[in-house]
């Protein structure tokens, strides 16, 4: 009980403290967006932004052929237009000519240069460097051919037709760099970058702080002709806690903080995710559907005879309700999934009918299995870790009341995945975030080629009809046509149950109400070009 008070007493501190806590220079302040980062960052290298931590500096540094809109929509960036070739291999990029790297002492004192299609050839070349070893290589797996056609010309070839290449191009993977400032600082250019982004590399001190500053002389303007950013820095701490970056939050030292955690999540928000009325008039929410599905797999081809029963794994899904899951262990921060495995916020979700919470249905299913097998009391263990062990339990409870037998093995995460991955177990719980913004990143996941641990398939389902239709949905330069085809397989996903989507995950934005210009999209990708501070 006295850590419960503790706790408590730091949050209404902080809270009381929340109006008084001012930079020291309003003005200055106003200029300035400062956020936490609890995670490490090893690299400033955009060949190396792997996860979120460095994605983000990595998006105010550095540019490529195109970005993603809010919508996910694939906008131009320093390529201004594109054609895509009939056979849909062969993709040729027309360059802006304004567009200059940050200036740095590699192009002289105080100057820089400008971007040109060399630079693309090197930048995507460098990825499939053995000597660079980057995690993004596996994006150019398709590629056959780079092509420097002129200064302004760029073309790139296909081994072979694949619609969603674009997305993977709006990766900060493929951002372009300049070969004499990857020569010139060696290993150090993780910690030198030189980009084109709207922010310049100033400090890093690891661990402790970076600081970008704005970049003068970036390319991009508003509607009204002022150059982007409006910001003159960027400040990112490292505490390396949740509770403590969002105390720093709470007392207005910084300007914004993302996610969740079951640490202060009652603290801010009711238990149907709206703010908690004393932090109405000085915080603004903002949520909106992430790209990860989070759900639990069935191993197709393992020894369960329940799990291998398509009628059992069909009673799982109906017997638990999701939208009672999502209020109480979430915080309504979540999209119940009933409409498969493609998440709501991706371009291709489809709406499809999938499971609701139908718990006759769903003893219907077990009595059909019982009386067709002789098996009266089904059993089934889930594998999780703890962090899902709420979750886990929950519908441990759901399902005894439908009569079903289930229980929860709780495992280290890397235990679970190395089990998940070699087929030690049966059944296991999940989630998918997706790399590139397009629903074949999530079917990916029951094609009978990538089969686990080669390939994402952890279910090991195999389907001839699935694996025809995925085959010719690679082929389909059409979008709609594509989705189309998406919908056939995520319908058949449906139907033979080899997962049971749980839910679509949110992601929720905690700002200051200052804060103007942010935004928010299903990757939860942070671009500050256009953020003002009132």
């Amino acid at each position: 009980m006295k850590f419960i008070i503790r706790y408590i007493s730091i949050f209404c501190i902080a809270f009381a403290f929340f109006a008084c806590s001012k930079a020291d220079n309003p003005k200055k302040d106003k200029l300035v967006f400062r956020y936490n980062e609890i995670a490490t960052i090893s690299s400033l290298d955009p060949a190396f932004s792997k996860n979120q931590a460095m994605i983000w500096p990595c998006n105010q540094l550095y540019n490529g052929l195109v970005q993603l809109d809010d919508s996910l929509h694939i906008q131009p960036d320093i390529a201004k237009s594109w054609t895509i070739s009939s056979d849909g291999r062969t993709y040729t990029f027309t360059l802006r000519n304004d567009v200059y790297f940050h200036k740095d002492a590699v192009f002289g004192k105080d100057s820089t240069r400008t971007v040109n299609a060399a630079d693309f050839e090197y930048s995507l070349k460098r990825l499939t460097d053995e000597k660079v070893a980057s995690p993004g290589s596996w994006i150019m797996q398709n590629v056959e051919s780079l092509k420097t056609v002129s200064d302004s010309v760029f073309e790139i070839k296909l081994t072979k037709a694949f619609p969603a290449f674009l997305g993977l191009l709006a990766m900060k993977y493929a951002s372009v760099v300049p070969k004499e400032a990857v020569d010139f600082y060696g290993g150090d250019f993780r910690s030198h970058p030189v980009g084109t982004g709207p922010f310049s590399f100033k400090l890093w001190e690891e661990n402790v702080k970076l600081v970008l500053r704005k970049n003068p002389i970036y390319f991009e303007k508003d509607e009204n002709g002022v150059r982007l950013p409006y910001l003159e820095a960027v400040a990112i701490t490292f505490l390396p806690d949740r509770q403590s970056g969002f105390l720093q939050f709470v007392q207005g030292n910084i300007d914004f903080t993302s996610g969740l955690d079951p640490s202060y999540t009652n603290e801010i928000l009711t238990q149907k995710g709206q703010l908690q009325s004393k932090y109405t008039d000085k915080v603004n929410l903002v949520t909106s559907p992430y790209l990860n599905t989070e759900y639990l797999g069935f191993r197709m081809d393992g020894t369960d005879k329940a799990v291998l029963d398509k009628r059992i794994r069909q009673a799982l899904n109906y017997g638990f309700d999701r939208s009672k899951m999502i209020l109480y262990l979430r915080n309504n921060v979540g999209i119940p999934a009933v409409n498969g495995m493609i998440p709501a916020g991706l371009p291709g979700f489809n709406n499809i009918k999938g499971y609701d919470y139908n718990p006759e249905k769903a003893r219907q299913l077990i009595a059909t299995y019982q009386k067709a097998t002789g098996d009266q009391n089904p059993k089934v263990t889930l594998s999780t870790n703890a962090s899902y062990i709420d979750i886990g339990e929950f519908l441990q409870k759901e399902w005894q009341k439908i009569g079903l037998d289930v229980q929860v093995d709780v495992s280290p995460p890397s235990t679970l995945r190395t089990a998940i991955s070699t087929g030690k177990v049966s059944f296991f719980r999940a989630s998918w975030i997706a790399d590139y913004p397009d629903a074949e990143n999530y079917l990916s996941l029951f094609y009978s080629k990538n089969f686990a641990p080669e390939g994402p398939n952890y279910t090991h389902f195999k389907n001839d009809e699935f694996d025809r239709l995925y085959e010719l949905a690679s082929k389909e330069t059409d979008n709609e046509k594509r989705y189309a085809l998406y919908a056939k397989m995520d319908k058949l996903v449906i139907d033979e149950a080899p997962v049971i989507p749980l839910f679509y995950d949110k992601v929720a934005r905690f700002t200051l109400k200052n804060v103007q210009g942010l935004g928010i999209n299903p990757l939860n990708l942070v671009s500050l070009k256009r953020v003002k501070k009132a």
